[in-house]
């Protein structure tokens, strides 16, 4: 029965340090995004200098569209 006596409140004081450390990890953000870091190795950074997008809304149709000729691009 005496070791009740210390089991409980350190049971408890291991308890609340747990929680303390709960909220401290939500708080600080690190379960904002589980999924975001793994998924961005399998993308490729950006290019800057890309202008497909900028070029296909200044003449109104894709570059590939734009001759019928030329071979399709390869697929990866």
């Amino acid at each position: 029965m005496p070791a009740l006596y210390v089991m409980i409140p350190a049971a408890l004081l291991i308890v609340a340090i747990a929680i303390y450390i709960f909220f401290w990890a939500v708080d600080s953000g690190q379960y904002d995004d589980l999924d975001g870091p793994a998924h961005s190795i399998l993308f490729d950074d950006q290019d800057p200098n890309h202008t497909a997008a900028v070029d296909e809304a200044a003449n109104g149709t894709p570059e590939a569209q734009s001759n019928p000729h030329d071979p399709a691009p390869p697929h990866a």
